[in-house]
């Protein structure tokens, strides 16, 4: 498959370490692109339930993958979020085309883009941060049990469901954070000045106008690749919300390449490096 050629890649909330994470499919798209800039907007690696007892090759071949880019000098900008808030501690470090920050803001076109996670919105977050880490290890269940039941409608020839999506279809406070965050990213770009405002954090993908009394702004979400398995790509002048079909790349094979096939024995010492992360948040 020829890979295709984008401006811009956003990404976020991949939670690799977790059995929700569809690491697999994230392959396969890192594979099938060839970014200018890749932004990683927060939770890529998740840290609050990261475990020496899971993490699977394809989770390694993503990090790997990413890697690749950042050798190639292709401009890899990892911003910090909750899941992942360990690595705040080492804000601001720069090496080669890498880029380690809590924020971000690029000119693109002449109009200004502004870039964060968006957690900083999360009350929850705020104030009870054991209580959010609980929900992250609930949501975790959650989505390993969907994705039993998915595989057995898959068997049985029927489509797949999404159990947090209907949860939170049902229970009007959580349509209300969707909507306070996305109207509060919008206001505060708008007192800024920007003309983008880009978040992840609520695994919502989203693009839209939003209007308020001091003016508007284009209000985009990544999503997540966990459930929704979105990212968004800039190219051309242009965003776009990209949403994975496995029946898009049913030639994969051809996209396996040495990167693939390399000994990844080095993943104990990537286990040991967030175990230690992980001891340091819990102190």
């Amino acid at each position: 498959m020829k890979k295709r050629e984008v401006d811009l890649v956003v990404i976020s909330d991949v939670h690799l370490g977790t059995y929700g994470c569809h690491s697999k499919e994230l392959l396969i798209y890192l594979k099938s692109i060839n970014p200018k800039q890749i932004i990683l907007n927060g939770d890529i690696i998740d840290i609050w339930q990261f475990s020496k007892s899971y993490w699977p090759e394809s989770h390694m071949k993503v990090v790997r993958r990413i890697m690749k880019f950042i050798t190639d000098g292709v401009p890899v900008y990892y911003l910090t979020g909750n899941h992942d808030e360990m690595l705040r501690k080492f804000v601001d470090i720069n090496m080669g085309s890498f880029r380690l920050q809590n924020k971000l803001v690029l000119n693109l076109n002449g109009q200004k883009a502004w870039f964060f996670h968006g957690d900083v919105f999360d009350v929850t977050m705020q104030n009870s941060k054991w209580l959010a880490k609980l929900g992250a290890v609930g949501y975790d269940t959650l989505i390993l049990l969907n994705s039993f039941v998915n595989w057995c409608l898959t068997k049985m020839g029927r489509e797949k469901m999404s159990f947090s999506k209907k949860i939170k279809a049902k229970f009007k406070d959580a349509v209300k954070f969707i909507n306070d965050f996305e109207n509060t990213a919008a206001e505060l770009a708008i007192d800024k000045g920007y003309s983008f405002v880009v978040c992840g954090h609520i695994h919502q993908p989203e693009m839209r106008e939003i209007k308020m009394h001091n003016g508007s702004v284009l209000y985009l979400n990544s999503g997540d690749w966990v459930e929704n398995l979105t990212s968004l790509e800039y190219d051309n002048g242009e965003w776009s919300i990209f949403k994975f079909n496995a029946a898009d790349y049913t030639d994969n094979d051809e996209n396996e390449d040495t990167l693939d096939n390399d000994n990844l024995s080095e993943m104990l010492n990537v286990k040991s490096l967030f175990m230690n992360f992980k001891m340091e948040t819990a102190e």
